[in-house]
């Protein structure tokens, strides 16, 4: 029987996130008339009320941007930076190791994790705000009032935001999810129940004070949180508990408007983010696997994960050597992303050399993501988290504020040291996928030290695989991060074992989608598709 036609209409602009209310909020603005830039910030938002440990006002962030009508084609870098009250030997004698799994580093008493020491100042609202005074059409007060009807009206929490409101993190040294729901009266108020736990699946969450931050900031621009009333506010508290963060900090912050690195792999241009974002390991994954014809090997054959995951952890050496804040940190960008390079490191993986990578620092898993493509072909992808939250919500503003400080070393002499000013690693890397000047894709993932590895991956399923984008996002993924090899419950036991007998240490994951959560955007031939990671909530939703 013939398959039965299509009866949706095709859609001529689409967004996708892993909220539901929010990629609600971006086509309400895609059917008034806003772009896709407007339509990312709406959903941003928004993703900062219903997934509030997530992201915020209080957050940092990654925007990539391309808009062909205009010729403009740039990211815009709001990652966190450390107060300048601070010193690269702060913690060094409160040290204590790094998080097991790769996410952070142990402080005793985990100042660099809970309460008002490990705020960073943020950069997602300049950001937003920055973008939209460039490339926004619709106006800026409109794009708050789906966020503001969330906060005031009530949400439901949902199975992903349970789950991280009952995450207990103490096995790796960080602070349970309760700890930071409960850490100011503010924050017990709109997330725990009256017996002490948090809210639960299907439970009403209402925030009105955070409706009143939205209102201000819609009324008053992105300036107020920096310079204006609401900086006053966060700072006052800051100096009542003995905070890093200052004035002056939050009025010194500026995004860094960078150019993308880009990269050729099997005939398109794929456009990651720079450092101290994390494109730079995507494009080295991709740069050393095109040496290698990866269908020949067949798909998640036990040859082809040894190839990929060697592939995967070469770029997360180097990462570890040579990428930091561009500021404090040279990296050899030329040289990494070089011919000579990537066949120095293809012929090693063929001779099977095998990097050795123990685990290392990174952000929390604990990252959102959006994409949108409008009717007029422009693309924007954003990243954005609270790092690890650090509990604090400034009095009566109803946002909490990112504890970015766990992403710095306290170990003098690092590149990811402690340091006054000093910019954040992230491994955010919203993607943009090109034939020749015309996109054809763009990718964003949530998932700590997993990010770069997952959209690679992904990349390889839609450009070596030939999958669809739904299909490509839910494919079984695996993670070369450390030493070992982590691979989804879908993997089949019989792969774990010949790739075990090759001599890696493999470890299967009790999730069948595991490790990051891609969301994406294909356009290939102009017909949009989207999709999103099951792991999460979400949804890709076309108008």
């Amino acid at each position: 029987m013939p398959r039965p036609p299509r009866r949706l209409p095709a859609p001529s602009a689409m967004i996708t996130a892993p909220q539901p209310e929010a990629v609600e909020a971006g086509t309400e603005v895609l059917r008034a008339g806003g772009n896709a830039l407007d339509a990312v910030i709406a959903c941003a938002l928004a993703q900062g009320v219903v997934d509030p440990m997530m992201c915020g006002l209080g957050g940092l962030g990654v925007l990539h941007l391309l808009d062909p009508a205009r010729g403009v084609h740039t990211v815009i870098d709001g990652l966190s930076i450390s107060p300048a009250a601070c010193r690269e030997d702060m913690w060094a004698d409160r040290f204590g190791g790094e998080c097991p799994d790769g996410f952070g580093y142990i402080v005793r008493d985990n100042l660099n994790e809970l309460g008002h020491r490990a705020v960073t100042a943020p950069g997602i609202l300049k950001v937003l705000g920055m973008a939209h005074a460039q490339y926004g059409r619709a106006p800026w007060g409109s794009l708050f009032d789906p966020a503001i009807g969330y906060a005031e009206g009530g949400w439901l929490v949902r199975p992903h935001v349970a789950t991280m409101f009952y995450l207990d993190e103490k096995a790796y040294g960080r602070r349970s999810y309760l700890d930071k729901l409960a850490f100011t009266e503010d924050g017990r108020r709109i997330y725990v129940r009256p017996d002490g736990t948090p809210k639960r699946l299907g439970e009403k969450v209402l925030n009105p004070d955070l409706a009143n931050t939205l209102r201000l900031v819609a009324k008053e621009g992105a300036d107020t949180f920096y310079t204006g009333e609401l900086a006053r506010r966060i700072v006052a508290d800051m100096e009542a508990h003995d905070g890093l963060l200052t004035l002056k900090d939050l009025a010194d912050y500026r995004p860094e408007v960078r150019e993308p690195i880009r990269v050729d792999y099997r005939g398109l241009t794929v456009a990651l983010p720079p450092p101290p974002a994390g494109g730079i390991m995507i494009a080295e994954i991709l740069r050393i696997l095109e040496r290698f014809d990866l269908v020949a090997l067949g798909h998640n054959t036990p040859a082809y994960m040894q190839v990929v995951a060697e592939a995967m952890k070469i770029a997360g050496r180097d990462k570890d050597l040579h990428v930091g804040d561009p500021r404090f940190v040279a990296t050899p960008l030329d040289r990494l992303l070089s011919d000579a390079y990537a066949e120095e490191c293809a012929a090693s993986i063929r001779a099977g050399d095998r990097v050795s990578l123990p685990r290392v620092g990174a952000e929390s898993k604990h990252t959102t993501t959006v994409s949108c493509v409008d009717r007029d072909g422009m693309v924007v992808s954003l990243t954005h988290t609270l790092g690890l939250p650090s509990g604090v919500i400034p009095p009566g503003t109803g946002m909490m504020l990112n504890g970015g400080m766990n992403s710095y070393d306290p170990r003098p002499g690092r590149a990811s040291s402690i340091g006054a000013g000093k910019r954040r690693f992230s491994t955010m890397s919203p993607s943009i996928v090109l034939d020749g000047a015309r996109p054809v894709a763009t990718l964003g993932a949530p998932g700590g030290a997993w990010i770069t590895i997952a959209i690679a991956q992904v990349l390889l399923n839609l450009i070596d695989w030939g999958m669809g984008v739904q299909e490509a996002i839910s494919a079984p993924r695996f993670s070369a991060t450390s030493d070992a090899i982590d691979i989804s419950n879908r993997i089949p036991r019989a792969v774990q074992r010949a790739v075990e007998a090759m001599g890696y240490e493999v470890r299967r994951s009790p999730t069948s989608y595991a490790f990051a959560g891609v969301h994406g955007i294909t356009m290939w031939d102009g017909v949009l598709e989207g999709g999103a990671d099951p792991q999460r909530d979400g949804l890709a939703a076309g108008i």
